[in-house]
């Protein structure tokens, strides 16, 4: 079911954490190894685990690195990784991570229409397949998305806390949760000309929702439409890496 804000987040507590609250939907079991060593396959890559039509990418930047940051990376409805992954190939060779940029099983994710469904197991396999063949620093570990893709990274960034450090949202448009594991940093950026995503809808019913129930947000507006400006793009991932 699709949900607005004002909702009822329930924060877990990892240690009283059990079976049936981490087969919650929307629940990622993936966890960065202890001794991954990197394979040494660079650059641009495909995901390997869908079709032809819809698989994904990967980004892993050319210097080697001791550990490597973690960006999931999620694009907008009818968009692809391979798209919103190449605006980010920059950010990734500058600041030294890996992006995780998988397809949606459909034209977009599937909490848009209904509920969770394919599109989190194979985000599981995507994030398992980087866990164990790169090392991660697992401190910086982030989940971002635009328009849909932020809407979905919001949803399950909220749901997985306890895996992601970091939720970055270009322009969303709801959060679809009404539990929560832990309390994550979230970035929010939308533009106040945006013709597609309502800005006001950020600014007035999720910011203060999120805040409402304990989140730590950065709320950045621009004078702009629907889209990640560059400039944003890079505060954004400043933002994540520049956290202790």
């Amino acid at each position: 079911m699709r949900l607005t804000m004002p909702f009822a987040l329930v924060a877990a507590l990892f240690a009283a954490a059990c079976a049936t609250e981490a087969a919650r939907p929307g629940r990622l079991t993936a966890r960065p190894y202890k001794n991954a060593k990197a394979i040494a396959a660079r650059g641009e890559l495909p995901l390997g685990l869908g079709d032809a039509k819809r698989d994904g990418r990967i980004y892993v930047p050319a210097q080697p690195r001791a550990k490597y940051p973690v960006l999931l990376l999620l694009h907008g409805a009818t968009g692809s990784g391979e798209h919103i992954e190449r605006k980010f190939q920059g950010l990734a060779d500058e600041f030294g991570f890996i992006i995780v940029a998988p397809d949606s099983r459909g034209p977009t994710w599937d909490i848009r229409e209904h509920e969770f469904e394919s599109d989190v197991p194979f985000i599981d396999r995507a994030l398992e397949n980087v866990f164990a063949h790169y090392p991660v620093d697992a401190s910086h570990l982030a989940i971002a998305g635009f328009s849909d893709g932020a809407s979905y990274a919001l949803t399950v960034g909220i749901i997985n806390g306890d895996l992601f450090t970091h939720v970055i949202a270009f322009s969303p448009g709801f959060i679809a949760t009404r539990y929560a594991y832990g309390h994550p940093p979230i970035y929010i950026a939308h533009g106040t000309q945006d013709e597609i995503l309502d800005f006001e809808n950020t600014n007035k019913v999720l910011v203060p929702g999120l805040r409402r129930n304990g989140f730590n947000v950065r709320f950045r507006r621009f004078d702009g439409p629907h889209t990640v400006a560059p400039d944003i793009a890079r505060e954004a991932i400043q933002w994540w890496l520049a956290a202790p």
